[in-house]
């Protein structure tokens, strides 16, 4: 676990580092940050969607991955949890809470009423994390979500804690450690605070990772490497066109595409004998 660790230190540190640079620089130049993190994000989601190695295994993950999210509403859960990480930590009060401590001070205040203010909260707070003045407004919520789905996908968050945890090999996370510390610089700066509690996803995904590597290791095969990186980075594509401002989109809603690039890997052999293949 300490290759755990040392990644999520990097991830703070180097969020720290952003959000201090961000105060003593203009809003101009911070809105540059923001469009070079995209770009940056978006050539190297484009790096890692070329490593698939069965263009139909991409395509189906991606349409199944979009549907499937999409009816879970991931990115809203994800979304939820953010806010209250920001609520517990930075003591944030709940939006719309004020107005239903007055309608519920008021007898007369029927429970419509207070479905319509909890709905136009909840409204409220999705528009926070809209495009504004064309780029993303800082939202803690938003920026805890795409950090955490940049510093998950991929597969050295895989291989390097299959490592750590079989051979106690720390060298790919301290790698990955370095890349996600300068790259939480740049995201901190430019979406702000939440970046920094993205090291909680980290912290419990590579955890994971790293105590169960001993059992799901002899699953792992090259090609799956090959078809998870793929798909994980289609979605950091999808985030560098956010932080571009090039069009809203919900990104997390796509992350079932990586477990079914996995599904589809692990069920070849069966269905290749099933037919003869």
């Amino acid at each position: 676990m300490l290759a755990v660790f040392v990644n999520c230190a990097a991830i703070v540190v180097g969020s720290v580092i952003g959000l201090l640079f961000a105060k003593k620089i203009p809003q101009k130049i911070n809105d540059a940050i923001q469009i070079a993190c995209g770009l940056v994000s978006f050539v190297i989601g484009v790096q890692m969607a070329f490593k698939y190695q069965n263009v139909v295994y991409l395509a189906l993950a991606l349409i199944l991955g979009g549907v499937v999210g999409t009816a879970l509403d991931i990115d809203g859960k994800i979304l939820k949890v953010g806010r209250f990480l920001e609520r517990v930590f930075l003591k944030k009060p709940e939006a719309g809470a004020s107005a239903n401590d007055a309608a519920s001070s008021n007898p007369s205040a029927s429970t419509d009423s207070r479905a319509s203010n909890d709905a136009d909260a909840l409204a409220n707070q999705e528009r926070a994390a809209e495009f504004s003045a064309g780029r993303l407004q800082k939202n803690f919520a938003y920026a805890f979500l795409n950090a955490s789905v940049l510093f998950c996908v991929g597969a050295m968050a895989i291989v390097g804690s299959f490592k750590a945890g079989i051979e106690g090999d720390y060298s790919i996370i301290f790698l990955k450690s370095v890349l996600d510390g300068f790259i939480a610089i740049g995201f901190a700066a430019a979406m702000g605070v939440g970046t920094a509690f993205s090291a909680l996803a980290i912290f419990v995904y590579q955890g994971a990772l790293t105590m169960l590597s001993v059992f799901i290791q002899q699953y792992v095969s090259d090609a799956l490497l090959s078809e998870i990186t793929g798909s994980g980075g289609a979605l950091i594509v999808l985030i560098g066109i956010n932080l571009m401002g090039l069009k809203k989109i919900k990104t997390a809603n796509y992350l079932p595409a990586v477990i079914f690039s996995a599904l589809f890997v692990l069920c070849e052999p069966f269905v290749r004998g099933l037919f003869g293949l």
